[in-house]
């Protein structure tokens, strides 16, 4: 039997439509875990009455503790060897659960990995994981692993960081799972499915996307001023992360006698401590910094701007966390004159009352320098190309860059999470 753990807070509009497609899996052999995570609207008479209808569905009525603590009581309730995870806002296709079963059956694995198609109002993206489709054992899953939350140059992770887009067993799930710290509410998936990977003998990774990830509008929006207030969320993921990889390595280093014994030297190759799981953290809680803070630090006298643009008019590309968080940030310093904001989005973000062009209005705009607020090079560089079929000079194309060497960016990530008095 699969489990499906369904967290619940607040969503009348949407949980109707999530409760119906898990149900009209073409998979049958289910058990449907609802968690009402003290809404206040209609959700729990909802999904009280969906209970009523079908016995595989079972409800669970707590008092509002976040994310974690509701797939954690879940999780608890639940009774099937397999899990999959399912957002109340979100829905998936008919055969989303039996693909990821056959997978997960034909291959062995202990996790199956897929990707997911964002909504955006009327408009789907389909997006996949940046490591190739396969199936990851023995030296192959090291590398997975060597890269899982930090892949090739920044920032990208090879696995993507939800939880909803994967079937797990259980065994791979569930201390992870009810480990996590209830604070963490910023990279809350983050801090369950690493460490679950890592606890995989074999991973499959696949292309299949029915999983439809709901992006609505008020999660669109992003807060503007209150990065500030998150520090604390983000020090709780970051510090947990770090302990996490500090206890995996220290039970990998207690056991290496005993595979030294038993395999030969050819033990030390199999060393936790050469998949770069501190710089992976680093670079993926930093990427959370900077999205959120529009690259402003906790610090009035240090700008991570570099000041030979201060003063030019700028065109933010893309109106994303990072894109919104830029816009404020300009308009608070006055470092630059934002002078245009473009989006190949552009009318869904318009509909969230937010002043945004198409890419293509940038030949009716005055100004020195475009902007690309990503953190992503990958994507950084399909702008460049889109740009350039505009007429832009590359040369007036800016990307935002981060420290090249490691220790560098652990100096920039205290920096951002303790300040500039932090000498950890």
């Amino acid at each position: 039997m699969i489990s499906v753990v369904v967290p619940v807070y607040g969503i009348d509009r949407y949980v109707g439509i999530c409760i119906e497609s898990i149900l009209n899996q073409t998979y049958r052999n289910l058990e449907v875990v609802l968690v009402d995570d003290g809404s206040k609207d209609r959700s729990a008479e909802i999904l009280d009455l969906y209970a009523s209808k079908d016995a595989r569905i079972r409800v669970i009525h707590k008092e509002n503790g976040g994310l974690v603590s509701a797939r954690k009581a879940g999780l608890a309730a639940s009774t099937g060897s397999i899990i999959s995870c399912v957002d109340g806002d979100d829905w998936i296709g008919p055969a989303f659960i039996e693909k990821l079963y056959n997978s997960m059956v034909s291959t062995g694995a202990d996790m199956v990995c897929a990707g997911q198609t964002r909504v955006l109002f009327d408009q789907a993206v389909q997006l996949v994981n940046a490591i190739p489709a396969g199936v990851y054992e023995g030296e192959k899953l090291r590398k997975l692993w060597s890269s899982m939350l930090s892949y090739g140059s920044y920032y990208r992770p090879g696995i993507t960081t939800y939880v909803w887009n994967k079937l797990f067993r259980r065994e791979v799930l569930y201390e992870p799972q009810m480990a996590v710290d209830d604070r963490i509410s910023i990279g809350e998936d983050a801090a369950v499915t690493y460490p679950a990977l890592l606890k995989c003998r074999k991973v499959a990774v696949t292309e299949y996307t029915d999983y439809h990830y709901r992006q609505r509008e008020d999660s669109m929006l992003k807060q503007t001023t209150g990065f500030f207030d998150e520090l604390g969320k983000l020090k709780f993921l970051y510090e947990y992360m770090i302990r996490w990889k500090d206890q995996v390595e220290k039970k990998d280093s207690a056991e290496a006698p005993e595979k030294e014994a038993k395999y030969g030297d050819v033990a030390g190759t199999d060393s936790f401590a050469d998949l770069r799981l501190e710089q992976q953290i680093t670079d993926f809680v930093l990427s959370i910094c900077i999205m959120r803070s529009g690259g402003r630090l906790p610090e009035d006298d240090y700008s991570t701007y570099d000041k030979a643009y201060f003063g030019k008019k700028v065109v933010i590309c893309s109106a994303g966390t990072f894109g919104q968080q830029l816009v404020n940030r300009f308009r608070e310093t006055g470092h630059c004159k934002v002078v245009g904001w473009v989006d190949d989005d552009y009318w869904e973000y318009r509909r969230c009352c937010m002043d945004v062009d198409p890419i293509e209005q940038i030949r009716e705009i005055d100004f020195d320098f475009v902007l690309i607020a990503s953190v992503d090079t990958d994507f950084s560089g399909r702008m460049i190309r889109r740009l350039a079929e505009f007429g832009v000079n590359r040369r007036r194309i800016l990307t935002v860059s981060v420290p090249t060497t490691e220790p560098a960016r652990y100096s920039l990530i205290r920096r951002f999470l303790y300040g500039s008095n932090s000498h950890a």
